[in-house]
């Protein structure tokens, strides 16, 4: 460890107490929780709220797993209910942070919430059991997808992350709609179709959407029921193992006036690429919404090294693959996040000394930079400003 490095690792930083997550939404709470936190230093209020109700927090988003109902042999939506703090006004179509302690560390996943949030925006729920919903498909390559699908628990208290995205509905909604999905990218636009559903803003609507099979299609009951609810909803299924992939550029075959559609697409990588070269060669790239899950990420070179995090006075050895994030969390700092994909800049920190490598480009970072922890890796030796 250099001498900078011990410096930083030694120095004595004053305590921050975290932000009160929806102060300003609930400032009479607040000023109790200041009081609070006067009388129980050098406990926080936080501490035993948890031991009232464990979805009372100050520092995080909690929810709590109310129901996990099987919708194919390898999914699940699981029913959450979230803690003081949530924001039920999101948009159709964007996602949350999931967080679950497994084996002693916190392992997180972003998916797209399949609710809508007419639920709570139109009081159709009372506000005490106010719910949202992912649905989860287990990967063979995923451990958390594997076991919120079968292996979680109803009771279960995980942690959130606050709803974002960029691929999400208007209001209103455009007059003429094309959804094209498949596998679970359908799970974004069953938060759309729900939402239209709600605000019967259901009028035109062409859905192209392809699966292996039926039997292993999700949401293939409700679909079918909005297709027989509803005349201005076309649903068109493609059974992948009989009929093989969509070729988009047989796309005006199924909807004749697909180019003067607005359209949502999510689904895997090769179905995305091919709709953009077909969006941009008829010159329409701006009608086309689209949702990729997964961030591409280099091969990891090098051998990684010791991260310090400079004001907890932590360090931990990490290798190459591991991000500052996962790194941090896994030594008990507390890290910044947000989406966890390196879209939203919620986990930006300064590079106070040595280099970090960029999962996505394999691009290095230099000290005195500002790096997102979820998407960056040690390349030797590193202190970050946490």
């Amino acid at each position: 460890m250099s001498k900078k490095q011990a410096a930083l690792t030694a120095k004595v930083v004053e305590t921050q107490r975290p932000t009160v997550v929806g102060a300003d939404r609930h400032p009479g709470w607040h000023a109790l929780r200041k009081i609070a936190t006067r009388i129980t230093t050098p406990l926080l209020p936080d501490d035993y709220l948890h031991l009232a109700n464990p979805l009372w927090s100050a520092r995080e988003l909690r929810g709590r797993i109310l129901e996990v109902r099987r919708e194919t042999e390898d999914s699940a939506t699981l029913v959450i209910k979230p803690g003081w703090g949530f924001s039920f006004d999101y948009q159709p179509g964007q996602y949350i942070g999931i967080g679950l302690l497994v084996d002693g560390r916190w392992r997180w996943r972003s998916y797209s919430l399949t609710s809508s949030p007419a639920t709570a925006r139109f009081g159709l729920r009372s506000r005490s059991s106010r719910t949202v919903t992912i649905t989860v498909k287990a990967m063979p390559e995923g451990f958390l997808s594997t076991h919120l699908v079968a292996g979680v628990a109803p009771g279960t208290i995980v942690r959130l992350a606050a709803p974002r995205g960029n691929f999400v509905l208007p209001d209103p909604a455009p007059s003429s709609i094309l959804f094209l999905t498949a596998g679970s990218g359908i799970t974004p636009v069953m938060s759309m179709l729900r939402t239209l559903a709600r605000r019967n803003q259901i009028t035109d609507i062409a859905h192209l959407h392809s699966a292996p099979t039926r039997s292993q299609m999700l949401f293939g009951g409700e679909l079918a029921e909005l297709a027989d609810d509803y005349p201005g909803y076309r649903l068109t299924v493609r059974e992948t193992r009989v009929e093989g992939r969509l070729d988009l550029s047989r796309l005006g075959r199924l909807v004749p006036d697909w180019r003067a559609r607005q359209t949502w697409a999510c689904g895997p990588e090769g179905l995305l690429n091919q709709a953009e070269r077909v969006w941009s060669s008829a010159g329409i790239s701006d009608r086309l919404h689209l949702e990729r899950f997964a961030v591409s990420r280099a091969a990891p070179a090098g051998a990684g090294g010791t991260v310090t995090f400079a004001r907890s006075g932590k360090s931990v050895v990490a290798d190459a693959a591991t991000s500052v994030m996962d790194a941090g969390e896994g030594a008990g700092v507390q890290m910044p996040f947000g989406c966890r994909m390196g879209i939203c800049q919620s986990c930006v920190v300064e590079l106070v000394d040595g280099h970090v490598r960029d999962l996505r480009t394999g691009k290095e970072h230099d000290p005195g930079t500002r790096i997102q922890t979820c998407v960056s890796a040690a390349s030797g030796d590193c202190v970050v400003d946490i």
